[in-house]
């Protein structure tokens, strides 16, 4: 366990529509909001891209000329930022994430380190939208390693359920990585569920010594997974990704607001707030 908690900041998220809800969509609206989460004590910053113009920005967009334009803007409003790029995308074809990370280059990626059923219910006894299959074979995560090692990018393995913690370690078995950094999401409903009691179970099986995570998503709930996370010596993240919602259930204004919350967590567990060359050092990353 480590005395110092890194403080991720997803921004924004994949398909959260700006028009119900206050989600950065343009770069310079991602800038601005990010040096909100950075002045309140995040230092790594987690980035989707969005489709631009009027009506299209609840879309994602895989344009590598605009991750380099919000990454610009970003590194711009918060000197020696971490940048995270997501790279999740359904199906085969990675030629999208593939030409942002070569133009971007971000410090970190997020790496989908396992397939899942994702799936919604809502109460009436619906789908809350069609099944899916976030597919995500190991020929489809060798092929996105590959090309993080090439931009000299270290990859985040996202794990939304035990077998995936497990696999990460076999692929550090079979050398697909080495040293490799684990993010528990937490909260999807087919997915691990947002319970404090499961995060200690799902410890034991990470590989032995990696640095890791939580990602929760869920309302005023997530903050008892939080405390549980910043207790146990694990970094955290938050934002509008993965919640609208303060520890007393209200509505967060921003990121800056979820992320002083955040901060004042890992600080009444007795962990200091990292800074961005502390992360750096911590995740050995340049």
């Amino acid at each position: 366990m480590t005395d110092t908690a890194i403080i991720t900041c997803a921004l924004t998220g994949v398909l959260t529509d700006p028009r119900q809800h206050p989600v950065p969509v343009t770069p310079e609206d991602l800038a601005a909001s990010a040096h909100e989460a950075w002045d309140a004590g995040a230092v790594c910053m987690h980035v989707h891209f969005r489709q631009q113009g009027a009506g299209r920005g609840h879309l994602p967009s895989w344009d590598p000329a605009l991750a380099v334009e919000v990454a610009q803007a970003i590194r711009s409003a918060c000197p020696g930022v971490i940048l995270n790029f997501t790279t999740g995308i359904v199906g085969r074809d990675q030629s999208g994430p593939i030409a942002c990370l070569r133009a971007g280059r971000p410090e970190i990626a997020a790496c989908n380190a396992g397939s899942l059923n994702y799936l919604k219910t809502r109460s009436g006894g619906q789908w809350a939208w069609p099944p899916m299959l976030f597919d995500n074979p190991v020929d489809k995560i060798a092929e996105i390693v590959g090309v993080m090692d090439e931009t000299g990018t270290k990859p985040e393995f996202e794990c939304f359920d035990t077998g995936i913690v497990r696999s990460v370690a076999m692929f550090a078995e079979v050398g697909l990585v080495a040293r490799p950094q684990v993010n528990f999401v937490m909260g999807v409903s087919s997915g691990m569920p947002a319970d404090p009691d499961l995060l200690p179970l799902v410890l034991k099986y990470r590989p032995e010594g990696c640095p890791w995570q939580t990602t929760v998503i869920g309302r005023a709930e997530v903050w008892d997974l939080h405390r549980r996370a910043a207790e146990l010596g694990g970094h955290l993240r938050t934002g509008l990704e993965d919640t609208f919602y303060l520890p007393d259930g209200s509505r967060a204004s921003g990121n800056g607001a979820l992320v002083e919350a955040l901060a004042r967590v890992a600080r009444e567990a007795g962990r200091s707030v990292a800074s961005a060359a502390e992360a750096r050092a911590l995740w050995g990353i340049g």
